[in-house]
């Protein structure tokens, strides 16, 4: 255990983490302190008197600027933001979604300080493998690649609205790691239906599927 902070640097110690968001699991390692009774005690105390804010039992933010991608990866981990929110940022798909979606080891729907986290499950060889994974701050992203892959993988039919500028190269360096001998020609068909002259962009230069 790390040595615990001595009275009032408590608080101080939890602002000054480079996360936003935190669980009672992170406190016991950033306070030394492995009794959960004092733990909680002590965080409700802080939320009660607004100096922190209690996101859901067992997480807390340091105040309402918190990430919300961050806080979607923490509930259910391993996990990282991929689907349609890396889809609509990526230019890949048009349609604005306010919900987050997260890869994870788990398929629930949950709502968090009015915020909709949709998490879809993985099998864990996936889930595990850090091919096309970015890890930003505190929290884990996929590429668009690798979003487009993921949403291959779960969905039997779905409608891309621009493939452009998705890598060809990327998205077959990616492709083992599913362990999907189908996806391969599921991908070649969706290349070929977003392309009439059957050729893509990669790395800035044509190339034929």
């Amino acid at each position: 255990m790390n040595q615990k902070p001595v009275k009032g640097e408590y608080l101080e110690v939890l602002l000054r983490a480079h996360q936003t968001v935190f669980s009672t699991k992170d406190v016991v390692l950033l306070w030394g302190e492995d009794n959960g009774k004092i733990i909680a005690s002590r965080l409700h105390a802080y939320a009660q008197a607004g100096k922190l804010v209690r996101m859901r039992r067992g997480f807390y933010a340091k105040d309402n600027a918190y990430d919300r991608l961050e806080l979607a990866t923490r509930i259910y981990t391993p996990a990282y933001i991929s689907f349609e929110t890396v889809l609509t940022r990526s230019g890949i798909n048009f349609q604005h979604y306010d919900t987050i979606f997260v890869a994870s080891y788990v398929t629930r729907d949950i709502e968090v300080q009015g915020q909709k986290i949709s998490y879809v499950r993985m099998k864990d060889y996936v889930l595990s493998n850090t091919a096309g994974i970015e890890h930003s701050g505190a929290y884990s992203i996929a590429t668009k690649e690798r979003a487009v892959l993921d949403r291959i993988y779960i969905s039997k039919e779905y409608h891309f609205d621009n493939l452009g500028s998705v890598s060809r190269d990327a998205i077959f360096e990616i492709l083992p790691i599913y362990h999907n001998k189908k996806m391969k020609k599921t991908v070649q068909e969706y290349f070929q239906q977003y392309s009439a002259e059957d050729e893509y962009v990669s790395g800035g230069k044509k190339t034929n599927v």
